[in-house]
C-alpha cells in the first residue's frame, strides 16, 4: 500500500472532460484506466500545469491522440503506477453519445500511451501468443547477430522486463535489442550495423534504417500486426560505454561480458554481464520502480556525441511518424490534389508510369492507380503507406510501396540506379506535394539527384510548396523554400524546361508554388 504520508500529499479532484485536476506536492507517476484498460501514464507534476501562485494545484488535459476518442461513456480511474492504489475513480462522460468508449484502433486492437506519447498496441493489450511470437522473433533476431559476428543482448525496456519481471513490460510496444561493437571508431560502427541490416534483410525481414548504428525489423505477430524491434549499435571508448538510444556513460568493460542470461516470458535471452549497471545506465538509479510514464533526459554531451557520430540520416522522423499515428484510423482523402490530377494528365499524354515521392498516407497515390495508372508511392516513414497497401491488394490497384529517404544519400542512390536500369523502361512522371518545403536543403539537393536518375529516359516532375512554409503553424515540419534555388538545381540535373507559377489555394491559406520541370529523353 502507499504510505500515510505519500498519500496525504496527494489528491485527485476531479476527473473530466477537461482533463484532471490535482493537487499534489510530490511528483510520482500515474495511470488513467478505462474500465481496465490503461490508456494514458503521467507524472503528477512533470506532465501537469499549474493552477494558481502556489503551485500545488495542478491541471493535465486529455493528450491530443486520446482526444479523439473521447464521446461517450466509461467507467474510469486513477492509480499509482508502482502500487496500483486508486487514487481516484468514477464515471466519466464526455460529448452527447452514451456508448462506451472503446479506445481501439480500426483492426480493432486495444490501445495505450507508449513512453514516447503514441497510442499503440501495447504489451498488455496483446494475447499471450502474439507475445509468444514476438520474443520467438527477438531470439530469431538475436541468433542472427550473432552469427553476423557480434555479441547482442536484450536492451532499454525489453531488458527491464526480463531483469525486474521476467515478462514484456505491459506499457511496453516494443522490442529492443543491442549490441557493443568491437570497434572503437564511430565510421566503422556504422559500417558494421548496415553490414548486419543486410543480413538480417536477407533473412527475410523487413527493416527501416533511422540512424547510422541503429535500425528496426518489422516483426508480425499472429493476428498481423506489425511490431518493431529495434537494433541498437554501440561502442566502448576506453571506460565511456555510447549506446544508440540514450546512452553516455561511464562504464567498465567487465559489466558488460561475458553475457549471461535472465528469463522473459520462459525463454532464456542474454543480458549484459551486469544487467543492474546497464539499466541504471539506461534508465537511472530508480529503474526498479515501475513507471510508464518514463521520459530519457539524455545529457547534453550524450546528445551532441550520438548526433555528430549516427544521427542526421531521418530528421524530422519522430515528428512525422506523430503526425501519422494521430491519423492512422482515419480513412484516406477520397477527392485527388489538384497536383495529382496535373500528374495524372501528364501521365496518360506520355504513358508514363507515377512516381509518387513524400506520398505521405497515400491518397493522391491510390486515386492515381484507381485511374489505371501505374503507381510507386515513396515515403521515408515506414508505416504511413500501410493503409494505401491494404487498399491495394484488396482491390488489385497496381501500385507498389517503397521506402525513399531524400536525407540519405544511399537510399537515393540505390533507389535512382534501381529504376534507371529497369528491365522494361518507361517515361516517368515524379509527383512531389509539399516534399520540398518538408525537408531541407540538403533533401531538396537530393531530390533533383533522384530525378536525373528516375528520369533518365525522359519525363517530368510536378511538384508544389509554400515559400514561407516555416511560418505556417502545423503540426509537419515546414521550411521556407527559394523557388529559383529549386529550378537552378533542377536544371543542373538535366532538366530542360522548368516553369514557375503561382497557386491560389483556400481562403485565408497563402498560395503555393508549383514547379513543372521537363526531362529529355
Amino acid at each position: 500500500m502507499v504510505g500515510r504520508a505519500w498519500r496525504s500529499s496527494v489528491r485527485v479532484e476531479r476527473v473530466d472532460a477537461d482533463g484532471l485536476r490535482l493537487w499534489s506536492t510530490v511528483d510520482r507517476p500515474v495511470n488513467v484506466f478505462f474500465g481496465d484498460q490503461r490508456v494514458w501514464s503521467l507524472w503528477l507534476r512533470r506532465d501537469t500545469t499549474p493552477v494558481g501562485a502556489l503551485g500545488v494545484r495542478r491541471h493535465a488535459e486529455w493528450p491530443r491522440p486520446l482526444q479523439r476518442f473521447l464521446d461517450g461513456r466509461t467507467e474510469a480511474s486513477v492509480r499509482d503506477a508502482a502500487s496500483g492504489d486508486e487514487l481516484w475513480a468514477g464515471p466519466l462522460s464526455f460529448g452527447d453519445s452514451d456508448v462506451e468508449i472503446r479506445v481501439v484502433n480500426r483492426d480493432g486492437a486495444t490501445l495505450g500511451m507508449d513512453k514516447s506519447g503514441k497510442l499503440v498496441p501495447t504489451f498488455g493489450t496483446r494475447s499471450q501468443t502474439d507475445i509468444d511470437g514476438l520474443v520467438a522473433a527477438t531470439v530469431e533476431v538475436l541468433t542472427v547477430l550473432r552469427k553476423g559476428g557480434v555479441e547482442p543482448f536484450v536492451a532499454y525496456g525489453t531488458l527491464l522486463g526480463a531483469v525486474r519481471e521476467g515478462r514484456v513490460l505491459g506499457h511496453d510496444s516494443d522490442a529492443d535489442v543491442a549490441y557493443v561493437s568491437d570497434h572503437t571508431t564511430p565510421v566503422d560502427v556504422c559500417r558494421e550495423s548496415f553490414r548486419l541490416q543486410r543480413v538480417v534483410h536477407e533473412m527475410g525481414y523487413e527493416t527501416h534504417r533511422y540512424s547510422g548504428a541503429a535500425f528496426r525489423v518489422a516483426v508480425r505477430e499472429g493476428d498481423g500486426h506489425v511490431r518493431g524491434l529495434d537494433v541498437f549499435g554501440g561502442f566502448l571508448d576506453e571506460d565511456r560505454l555510447y549506446l544508440m538510444g540514450e546512452v553516455g556513460v561511464d562504464f567498465r568493460p567487465e559489466w558488460l561480458r561475458p553475457l549471461r542470461t535472465a528469463r522473459l516470458e520462459g525463454v532464456d535471452v542474454p543480458v549484459p554481464a551486469r544487467p543492474e549497471k546497464m539499466l541504471e545506465a539506461m534508465y537511472g538509479a530508480g529503474w526498479q520502480v515501475p513507471d510508464p510514464a518514463f521520459v530519457f533526459t539524455t545529457p547534453r554531451r550524450t546528445v551532441r556525441a550520438l548526433n555528430d557520430w549516427f544521427r542526421g540520416l531521418t530528421p524530422d522522423q519522430n515528428q512525422w511518424e506523430r503526425h501519422f499515428a494521430i491519423r492512422r484510423d482515419k480513412d484516406l482523402r477520397a477527392r485527388p490534389s489538384r497536383l495529382a490530377r496535373v500528374a495524372a494528365d501528364e501521365a496518360r499524354a506520355r504513358g508514363a508510369e507515377v512516381l509518387d515521392v513524400g506520398a505521405g498516407r497515400g491518397s493522391d497515390a491510390v486515386w492515381l492507380a484507381r485511374q489505371g495508372l501505374s503507381v510507386t508511392a515513396y515515403d521515408f516513414v515506414p508505416r504511413a503507406l500501410e493503409q494505401a497497401v491494404g487498399l491495394a491488394e484488396a482491390e488489385g490497384l497496381p501500385l507498389e510501396v517503397r521506402s525513399l529517404s531524400l536525407a540519405q544519400i544511399r537510399s537515393v542512390l540505390g533507389e535512382g540506379a534501381r529504376l534507371g536500369h529497369a528491365p522494361q523502361p518507361r517515361p516517368r512522371v515524379v509527383l512531389a506535394r509539399h516534399v520540398l518545403d518538408a525537408t531541407d536543403a540538403h533533401g531538396r539537393a537530393m531530390f533533383a539527384r533522384f530525378c536525373s536518375m528516375a528520369l533518365r529516359r525522359g519525363g517530368v516532375v510536378v511538384a508544389e510548396l509554400r515559400p514561407g512554409g516555416a511560418e505556417e503553424p502545423t503540426d509537419r515540419p515546414r521550411r521556407s523554400v527559394d523557388p529559383d534555388t529549386v529550378v537552378a538545381q533542377w536544371r543542373a540535373a538535366g532538366a530542360r524546361d522548368v516553369t514557375v507559377q503561382t497557386v491560389e489555394r483556400s481562403a485565408g491559406a497563402a498560395p503555393a508554388v508549383r514547379l513543372v520541370g521537363e526531362w529529355p529523353s
